[in-house]
């Protein structure tokens, strides 16, 4: 039968189909990828078999085999990379990179750390003597503060009582009384603050005077550092009035009586009485307490002023009268060194220093005690208007003054000479520095000879040329 052939060609296809499929799972072209056959071994490394139940998994073994396998040949790798490393890096400095090649240690260690216990400072404690410095500081500030208000109470107190007492009696001599002259209008009634332990007073409208400054220089009881000092220097408190003089309602002399102590002060530190009163004479000769001293220039002014009145108010408050100074050539304190040559300004002047209280323990009561001190303030410039010197005692004062002057105008003349010879001589060295610093010879000594002429001529004596005419 024909048909025999073609039924066995089919069983042979259906047998050879499923092997081709199995060889070919992707169903990739063999005929065109030439790496087709590798890929089935690819997929049998991605995809292993799975065990049947029941049996034994045998590729577990397998498994942990060969990943030790591979887990000695990274360590291999490892090895091989660290001797690669090595050799390349053996050529670096192995200072710069110190503590490079430390591997950080793992796990815990048996060793305990160092521990530190930091010592808190003695301001962080909160103990009271820690302290000690700012309460110190605090309490003096306190004892400061309230010694300052102390004092300057009892200052203002003081002057108030003073002006209170004294204002009747000062305006009935003065039409103004306490002006202090910051208004365009005269004002009276104002006790000037100079400062908390300086008052002054201001009194004009007066016949034969410009006018009258009274000065209360209290102690510094607002400052503690003067309060401590005064425990060992005691000082008083003092009232200083100063009356300036019309000129001709004051002849021309100069006296002052003061204590012993005060006197040599004065002398010394006064231009007026140091030039004109060279001689201090003792109070016994006038009838004075031998306390006191007197400075006079005319004996004729020192009796004319130190009358019965006077010199009774003087011996009763022997303890409160420092000095009194009355002058036609007052100028202040004695001149220094470079200020002889010119004359001072003068000015006719009456000064009264009285000490108020004993040693600083001043009351009110005692500022008010003051008033006949004020009385012979007054007394004295109505003495000094009425005194009038003989003509011999004037032309003395008149060659006394004189004298001064002369001496002054001595003085600027050797002044003025030093001051032209320096001229002269600074000349000359600046002529000598210029022929110094000249590079020609020859002009250097041209100038030199020039220079030595000028001397020779200046050396030489001036001759005068008479003329004689012949018989």
């Amino acid at each position: 039968m024909h048909f025999a052939p073609v039924f066995s060609t089919l069983v042979l296809l259906l047998m050879f189909s499923p092997i081709q499929m199995a060889s070919n799972p992707h169903g990739a072209d063999v005929d065109d990828n030439d790496f087709a056959e590798f890929e089935e071994f690819d997929e049998d490394e991605a995809a292993p078999e799975q065990p049947a139940k029941g049996q034994p998994d045998v590729g577990e073994g397998q498994e942990e085999d060969s990943a030790k396998v591979v887990q000695l040949d990274t360590a291999d790798d490892e090895d091989e990379a660290t001797v690669e490393d090595e050799d390349e890096f053996e050529q670096l400095d192995s200072e710069e990179f110190e503590g490079f090649d430390e591997a950080p240690k793992k796990g815990k260690t048996s060793e305990q750390p160092d521990l530190k216990i930091t010592n808190i400072p003695l301001h962080l404690r909160t103990n009271w003597d820690s302290f000690y410095v700012e309460m110190v500081m605090l309490v003096g500030l306190t004892v400061y503060f309230l010694n300052f208000l102390q004092g300057k109470t009892k200052n203002y107190k003081l002057a108030m009582t003073w002006f209170d007492s004294h204002k009747e009696l000062l305006e009935a001599n003065f039409s103004l009384v306490g002006d202090d002259g910051q208004s365009k209008e005269p004002e009276s009634g104002t006790l000037m603050k100079e400062s908390e332990h300086l008052y002054s007073l201001w009194c004009s409208g007066r016949v034969c005077c410009e006018g009258m400054l009274v000065e209360l220089r209290l102690l510094k009881r607002q400052d503690l550092v003067n309060t401590i000092t005064r425990i060992f220097n005691p000082r008083t408190d003092q009232i200083i009035i100063k009356v300036t003089m019309d000129d001709p309602d004051m002849d021309t002399y100069v006296f002052a009586v003061a204590n012993k102590k005060v006197a040599a002060k004065l002398q010394k530190e006064q231009n007026d009485l140091s030039l004109f009163c060279p001689d201090k004479k003792t109070g016994d000769k006038y009838r004075l307490d031998s306390g006191y001293q007197v400075l006079s220039e005319l004996g004729e002014a020192t009796s004319s002023m130190l009358d019965g009145k006077v010199v009774e108010c003087l011996n009763r408050y022997s303890s409160q009268v420092e000095f009194i100074h009355f002058s036609d050539q007052f100028s202040g304190p004695r001149q220094q060194d470079d200020e002889k040559a010119k004359a001072p300004e003068t000015k006719k002047v009456l000064i009264f220093c009285f000490n108020v209280g004993s040693k600083g323990k001043t009351t009110p009561e005692d500022m008010e005690d003051t008033r006949p001190l004020m009385q012979l303030v007054l007394y004295c410039i109505d003495k000094v208007k009425r005194t009038r010197l003989s003509k011999e005692a004037k032309s003395k004062a008149e060659k006394n003054r004189q004298k001064i002057q002369e001496r002054y105008m001595k003085e600027a003349h050797s002044q003025r000479q030093e001051q032209a010879q320096q001229r002269r001589e600074d000349k000359v060295r600046a002529e000598k520095e210029r022929i110094m610093n000249e590079d020609d010879s020859d002009k250097q000594r041209k100038l030199e000879d020039r220079l030595n002429k000028k001397d020779q001529k200046r050396k030489q004596p001036k001759m005068k040329m008479m003329k004689v005419k012949s018989m």
